[in-house]
């Protein structure tokens, strides 16, 4: 089946691998052509058992006749493994008695996006984005369900939710909010890159909240724009502000807990001067109470940044990033964003082969930032149309960047250390076929968690 998607899961520490799929007897559903099983992938422990869980989102699956209505697993682990112990694979998907309510619709969408973690009092949360979702007559308007607890006790959240404050912007055709999604113990954000700001269509906005509930219901905290005075730049036509996002802990020097945020926001679409698309990445730092400042605009212009803006780089297509010490003052060398550029062209024959730019979230972007790209610590080659950059993931030790396009020979999920130098080798390589991976199946590493 094309595209029905699988999981291929490699333990740390050599223990081994495991191969998820809808063909298993043990996982809901059955593989379909297109259902993209994995499409987002999401990691916490949602029963407290000190065993890790995998969420799965399936946004294509057909839910009875309902084409692409969308659903998510909830694999749980064990000390055994992942779905090796007692617990069967829990679905959320929508219907009127179902885990998340309200009715299923054609293209609703539900797991494009997911998000999970344990907030800073310990609570497990799990957030699903709808982006497709209808609110009323009006298509594609999107919105997130928030789980929260061991009980998983869930609200649906939309822009036109008013609990404890309003949530920002009124629900309009093609919003698409809930199509990007990330989040800290503190706060969490939730793109909307469809947003149109002053009849600019795609113009792009994001929304954050914490964790904090009423009725169930996560508190709005505040908006993100570029039609806002305080942001730099201005709203255009399709940047798509808020099409990929990254957050990490922040510690300003003398606090003694961390409670703000650093929020890295994707302006693929973005315009540089008469540059189409070059994108550029916008940081915020959030604070517990709401309030927001802007520390960086960051594109292949900024001082010292390595590479040079181009049109149809798409830089910041796809971000991760990581604080790798949360609990201390945060500085240049803890915590990292990787911003994906999938567009990126090293000589005409290698159009599109893409790269990823490694930048300080503390401190000038270029003071210690880092450039991979395919046959230069990315691969043993570079082949036009690889689109590099286009899968990352953080872990508290490495950038995983997935290469799924291009030569069989580059096709692998690399592991760089965070403050790798550029063109640096990968300490971790994972390809099909090598250590346990199965060699069969197409586009390895599109999603990597």
């Amino acid at each position: 089946m094309q595209r029905a998607g699988v999981v291929h899961v490699v333990y740390g520490g050599g223990k081994g691998t495991l191969t998820l799929s809808q063909a298993l007897d043990s996982i809901p559903g059955a593989p379909e052509a297109g259902d993209r099983f994995g499409h987002s992938l999401a990691v916490y422990d949602a029963d407290l058992d000190g065993c890790s869980d995998l969420v799965v989102g399936i946004p294509y699956e057909d839910m009875g006749t309902v084409p692409d209505a969308g659903n998510v697993h909830l694999i749980y682990g064990s000390t055994n493994g992942l779905n090796a112990g007692t617990k069967a694979v829990k679905e959320f998907y929508q219907g009127a008695d179902k885990p998340l309510g309200g009715g299923q619709e054609n293209e609703d969408w539900v797991g494009y996006a997911v998000a999970a973690g344990k907030t800073s009092a310990g609570t497990p949360y799990l957030i699903i984005g709808v982006p497709g979702e209808s609110i009323g007559d009006i298509e594609d308007a999107g919105g997130f369900h928030y789980l929260s607890g061991t009980a998983q006790t869930m609200a649906f959240v939309h822009q036109n939710t008013d609990v404890g404050g309003a949530v920002f912007g009124n629900a309009e055709q093609d919003d698409r909010f809930g199509s990007t999604l990330a989040a800290t113990p503190t706060h969490f954000a939730v793109g909307s890159p469809g947003e149109s700001l002053s009849a600019r269509a795609f113009a792009g906005g994001v929304g954050f909240f914490n964790h904090t509930l009423t009725s169930n219901f996560p508190k709005p905290l505040g908006a993100l724009g570029q039609d806002q005075e305080v942001i730099f730049g201005a709203a255009e036509v399709g940047d798509q502000f808020g099409a990929a996002l990254a957050m990490v802990p922040y510690r300003a020097s003398g606090a003694t807990s961390t409670t703000e945020s650093l929020l890295a926001v994707g302006v693929p679409g973005e315009d540089l001067s008469t540059t189409v698309d070059a994108g550029a990445v916008q940081v915020f730092k959030l604070a517990a109470g709401g309030t927001f400042t802007e520390t960086a605009w960051i594109d292949q212009n900024t001082a010292d940044v390595d590479q040079d803006a181009e049109a149809g780089d798409f830089f910041g297509k796809r971000l991760a990033a990581v604080n790798s010490s949360p609990n201390t003052t945060s500085t240049a060398v803890t915590t990292r964003l990787a911003i994906g550029v999938p567009g990126e062209e090293s000589a005409e024959e290698y159009q599109e082969e893409g790269g990823v730019q490694i930048v300080p979230l503390v401190g000038a972007p270029g003071a210690s930032d880092t450039w991979i790209d395919p046959g230069h610590g990315l691969g043993p080659t570079a082949a036009p149309r690889m689109l590099t950059g286009i899968s990352l993931a953080a872990t508290p030790s490495l950038l995983q960047v997935g290469v799924p396009y291009g030569p069989v020979e580059t096709r692998a999920v690399y592991g760089f250390p965070w403050n790798v130098g550029s063109g640096g080798a990968p300490t971790q390589t994972i390809k099909p076929g090598v250590g346990g991976v199965p060699e069969t199946g197409v586009a390895f590493g599109a999603t990597v968690r």
